[in-house]
């Protein structure tokens, strides 16, 4: 396989970010880092289809934001028939960790957190999916 060579310019904080991932992972470098990075949203790319799958939503957020709280709310309502269930959990830090329970084709489930977790204030998000038949 031939491998392709360049240059990569990243903020102070990103690329400390990485070399923690690098060491966090055991990589033998950035590289392999950088590859399986790339190919772990390749497979999540796949997931933008119709293959029936049960997963969560997760999100982070500061616990005192009362408009995170009412758009989650009008983005989930709109979502009823794949959502399952929605717990939220009071982190000793002032954060609110909500776990939206879902079942549905990838491609809604992708499209309601993509909405979820690009809500203004959500400090972190992250959907986990796994095919149901």
């Amino acid at each position: 396989m031939t491998v392709s060579r360049f240059s990569v310019s990243l903020e102070e904080e990103l690329l400390e970010a990485l070399d923690n991932y690098v060491k966090e992972n055991q990589f033998p470098n950035r590289s392999q880092a950088i590859r399986a990075l790339i190919e772990r949203n390749r497979v999540e790319r796949k997931w933008q289809c119709n293959n029936l799958v049960a997963g969560a939503i997760v999100l982070v957020h500061p616990t005192g934001k009362k408009e995170v709280w009412n758009r989650s709310y009008e983005i989930q309502s709109q979502y009823t028939s794949v959502i399952l269930a929605s717990q939220r959990y009071f982190l000793e830090d002032e954060h609110t960790m909500e776990v939206i329970t879902v079942k549905g084709t990838a491609h809604t489930l992708t499209e309601l957190s993509d909405l979820l977790i690009g809500i203004k204030g959500i400090e972190h998000g992250k959907l986990i999916m796994s095919k149901v038949r």
